[in-house]
């Protein structure tokens, strides 16, 4: 039997080695775990092995509905859909001192969800709304830090491929209720940001700049309303049991495509092959990365990691409420340097068994993991997200950071509320019957 700590070292550090050397990171996956595999078999039995477990990852059913979800949010993003948005959030952010930041904030919270990318609302929303606040007066470095802060909202407010590949992953959990507690989750860190920009606007004295106008504001809900029945349809059908989360995959691609083809007119028929490629492109990815992890996974639990770290952890107390906060520093390290899909993929095997033995449901678990990587990918000195948001706004990172840090304090406050308070995120699937 191999040594885990050996076998974990190993692991570890071949991934460090190559992640510094710009390698990308499915490749860094499959090659530190072919590294640990060889620990235990030899060379022929471990590379077989290896392509056996990557090849069968991919063969399965309920992985249809990521590309389908892919192919809606790119039709969405193509489809001049993030100005409606802008103008339907306006309705209720328009009268409120710092206005235009709260309007960021609620179209990153809507375009992200109907989009299910935190990277296209950053650059979507944005890309319209920090020129708009720099002109009005507002500091760059602020308007910057509220779009970054609040673009990750979309992971978690579905429809979500995080939530689905998470499901997978873990070997069943309902997406339904995890697409019912991730609303609340997702809501709950926008209104977190919210809370940080009333205060930073009350302070620096930014002015209202939206005043709505007599019956502007049921165009501005017509034209909105359509976008944001997406989700209304695909959450409600998969809660209702008309579909499944494939089949709502499916229904999303079709109605994406009725309003940007048809009601909107935004796309062209020329542009179906361009749209198709960027979702092949994306599919392809996240399968690559899905194959990896699973050959992470599999040269973790023959060399008896999983088992090694659980011992770990558990031996550090006996507390629930301690081996949920050690979970959650180790989910936030993890974010930090690793994209969300490959951390799920690898780290829900390990850590959801622990969870459970500590009375956790699955479904809070998921919550809670896809939250703590979602902040991942707005920290250093990985997170996407905070490098395509600072691009987006044109400063630099360093810049950005202090202004970022009371919307990093409120995001982790209610990171821990919904923590130890499970009912603020399981009330909604429980009151559907999802759970």
């Amino acid at each position: 039997m191999i040594d885990p700590v050996v076998a974990t070292s190993v692991l570890i550090s071949v991934f460090v080695l190559l992640l510094v050397l710009g390698t990308p990171i499915g490749l860094c996956i499959v090659i530190s775990s072919g590294a640990t595999i060889l620990l235990a078999l030899p060379f022929d039995i471990a590379m077989f092995s290896t392509a056996q477990k990557m090849f069968s990852s991919l063969d399965s059913f309920a992985l249809l509905a990521v590309p389908f979800f892919i192919l809606s949010g790119v039709i969405m993003n193509n489809g001049g859909v993030a100005t409606r948005l802008v103008n339907f959030a306006k309705l209720f952010t328009g009268k409120i001192p710092g206005s235009l930041s709260y309007t960021n904030i609620a179209g990153n919270m809507l375009f992200g969800a109907v989009s299910g990318s935190a990277i296209a609302a950053s650059t979507s929303i944005g890309g319209v709304m920090i020129p708009m606040s720099a002109k009005e007066g507002y500091n760059r470095n602020f308007a910057s830090a509220v779009n970054i802060a609040s673009a990750p909202t979309g992971m978690l407010i579905p429809p979500t491929t995080a939530f689905i590949l998470y499901a997978l992953a873990s070997g069943g959990t309902s997406i339904a209720a995890l697409f019912a507690g991730g609303f609340v989750a997702g809501s709950l860190w926008g209104i977190g940001c919210m809370l940080v920009t009333y205060i930073v606007a009350k302070r620096n004295n930014y002015t209202v700049f939206f005043t709505i106008q007599k019956g502007v504001a049921w165009k501005v809900t017509k034209d909105a309303l359509p976008s944001l029945m997406l989700i209304v349809i695909v959450v409600g059908g998969i809660v209702q049991g008309i579909f499944t989360a494939i089949e709502a995959s499916a229904v999303a691609v079709v109605y994406t495509a009725f309003l940007t083809l048809i009601l909107y007119r935004t796309i062209k028929i020329k542009q179906i092959p361009d749209i198709l490629i960027q979702t092949f492109v994306m599919t392809g990815v996240i399968m690559f990365l899905l194959a990896t992890s699973s050959a992470m996974s599999f040269s973790m639990s023959i060399t008896g990691i999983p088992a090694a770290l659980s011992a770990l952890i558990l031996g550090i107390s006996d507390n629930p409420m301690v081996i949920m906060l050690v979970i959650t520093v180790f989910l936030l390290i993890v974010g930090a340097f690793m994209d969300i899909g490959p951390a799920i993929l690898i780290f829900t095997p390990i850590l959801l068994p622990i969870m459970k033995q500590v009375g956790v449901d699955p479904v809070h678990f998921g919550i809670l993991m896809v939250f703590n990587l979602a902040i991942g990918t707005i920290t250093p000195p990985v997170g996407s997200g905070l490098y395509v948001g600072a691009s987006v706004g044109k400063v630099k990172v360093e810049e950005v950071i202090k202004p970022l840090i009371p919307f990093y304090i409120a995001i982790i406050a209610v990171l821990l509320l919904i923590t130890y308070i499970p009912n603020l995120t399981l009330f909604l699937p429980k009151m559907l019957g999802v759970m």
